[in-house]
């Protein structure tokens, strides 16, 4: 439970839920592309955890990156109100 809370405190924060799609040229075979995609909360515009991951990967993986792609949901926010305009009863 401590687990949850802590991930809906960060989303407060602003955190949100980022994915990256890694393509990489295979190490035996560097003619090939294969696809790697990692999802983490991160915070935007800089995304910090991305980056470090991405650095981890250039200091110890084989595979050179070849591009990466980032998508991010928006912001948690709180939910909308509407008010009815007509009440009516069914039967």
């Amino acid at each position: 439970m401590t687990e949850a809370m802590s991930e809906f405190e960060r989303r407060l924060r602003g955190e949100r839920l980022t994915t990256a799609e890694v393509l990489y040229y295979m190490p035996d075979h560097p003619n090939l592309l294969q696809r790697f995609t990692w999802q983490t909360l991160d915070l935007a515009p800089d995304y910090p955890r991305v980056h470090r991951f991405l650095q981890f990967w250039r200091r110890e993986i084989e595979a050179v990156i070849h591009s990466v792609t980032l998508s991010a949901e928006g912001v948690v926010q709180a939910p909308r109100v509407r008010i009815a305009g007509e009440i009516g009863t069914l039967h």
